[in-house]
């Protein structure tokens, strides 16, 4: 299956607490459905110190569930859903909104 949503893709918060927020991939789980947004749905993590790293309390960000981002189209900036076409002997990720290709 191919992943609509990749690593370095810029995505639009659609719910959750940063509803309306746009941010970077940094990382995507596809077993547990699950991304991680650059910047976003910080929480709290306690963290024991170490040999190489002093402990303390850090802001992470938390991975959020694929059905609560949706790609941003890069043509108009805005939240769309994502499509997949034949175009020149290769599959392509599709804007739905605007018919544009993304990759």
């Amino acid at each position: 299956m191919a992943a609509k949503i990749k690593k370095g893709d810029t995505v639009a918060i659609i719910a959750g607490k940063d509803i309306g927020q746009k941010g970077k991939v940094l990382k995507v789980d596809h077993a547990k459905g699950r991304v991680v947004v650059e910047g976003w749905n910080m929480v709290k993590k306690h963290r024991r110190a170490s040999q190489v790293q002093e402990g303390g309390i850090i802001d992470i960000e938390a991975p959020i569930h694929i059905s609560n981002v949706a790609l941003v189209d890069p043509s108009d900036d805005k939240p769309c859903r994502v499509g997949f076409e034949i175009r020149n002997d290769k599959k392509v990720r599709v804007s739905k909104r605007t018919n544009t290709v993304i990759d």
